[in-house]
């Protein structure tokens, strides 16, 4: 998996194996009298986010940008998030991620994503799909800590090529890795790790030929059976649900990234209320 650092002036650039363009973005989120605030962001390279939104009161919502609007080889990103006790939090992107072939010296590419909760703190993980590119070497990395009390949604969303353009995923490599915590227990860990055609890609243990594949986690105290028995009800084939000690997995695969996408909204939508309790409020930039 390419590993993505801390970024440091002493990391070379330009061509060749060590290649390195990296990006960090930390950002502290703390509750404030009448709403959750952006307490504290520390930034080098090329990530942003707009200023805060407050479309549904206290809930702090952020858009992450990433201005070069996808990464090649050498790339690393690197995010790391604090949600301070009672603080809430939705944090987006304004488009798909992209991950582009890599350059003939075979560099990787990749994000790295740390979130972490304190006692109370409500966060929602939401970025929009990210389309691995034919040829990329990419890894993705996202996990999860929370305290107790704490309440998280978030998701991963994933195109190996284009389909609609007929540009297969038929070279290149991804390594993802999803790991929740609560209170220094570890679970939930998965690890993916697939080469373009190799047996994780085409086999049925593993995608089965499928180029659109996502996992929505949910963690919080109000989960149950009649909850996930009525989201089971309401999502179309292609999409599964499970739980085990106490994360809600919902899953897709298949190969239409609009379809996931929708199923993804219907899920969330029909989860917030039993896991923030409150109603589903849309980032307006999805709709853009």
């Amino acid at each position: 998996m390419h590993q993505c650092h801390a970024p440091s002036p002493s990391h070379p650039t330009g061509y060749g194996p060590a290649r390195s363009w990296p990006a960090q973005l930390d950002l502290q989120l703390v509750a404030g009298h009448s709403r959750t605030q952006l307490k504290n962001m520390v930034f080098s390279g090329p990530l942003r986010i707009q200023r805060p939104f407050y479309p549904e009161g206290q809930t702090c919502h952020l858009y992450l940008l990433h201005p070069p609007g996808g990464l090649v080889s050498g790339d690393c990103l690197n995010i790391d998030i604090e949600a301070g006790p009672g603080s809430r939090s939705l944090l987006t992107t304004p488009s798909a991620g992209k991950v582009y072939r890599r350059d003939s010296a075979g560099v990787g590419q990749g994000q790295r994503v740390r979130v972490r909760l304190e006692e109370d703190a409500e966060l929602e993980w939401l970025p929009q799909e990210t389309i691995v590119f034919r040829g990329a070497n990419a890894g993705l990395d996202l996990h999860i800590e929370l305290g107790e009390g704490a309440r998280f949604i978030g998701w991963e969303l994933v195109c190996l090529g284009r389909p609609a353009g007929e540009q297969w995923f038929d070279a290149g490599s991804l390594t993802q890795r999803l790991q929740l915590w609560r209170s220094g227990r570890l679970l939930f860990n998965e690890r993916l790790q697939l080469e373009a055609g190799d047996q994780v890609h085409q086999g049925r243990a593993g995608l089965h030929g499928g180029c659109v594949f996502g996992t929505l986690l949910a963690a919080g105290p109000w989960l149950n059976d009649d909850v996930i028995a009525v989201l089971r009800a309401s999502l179309p084939p292609g999409f599964s649900v499970t739980e085990r000690l106490g994360v809600l997995l919902v899953r897709y695969l298949g190969h239409d990234m609009i379809a996931c996408r929708d199923g993804m909204w219907r899920a969330w939508e029909r989860l917030r209320p039993a896991v923030l309790a409150r109603e589903a409020c849309f980032p307006r930039i999805w709709f853009t």
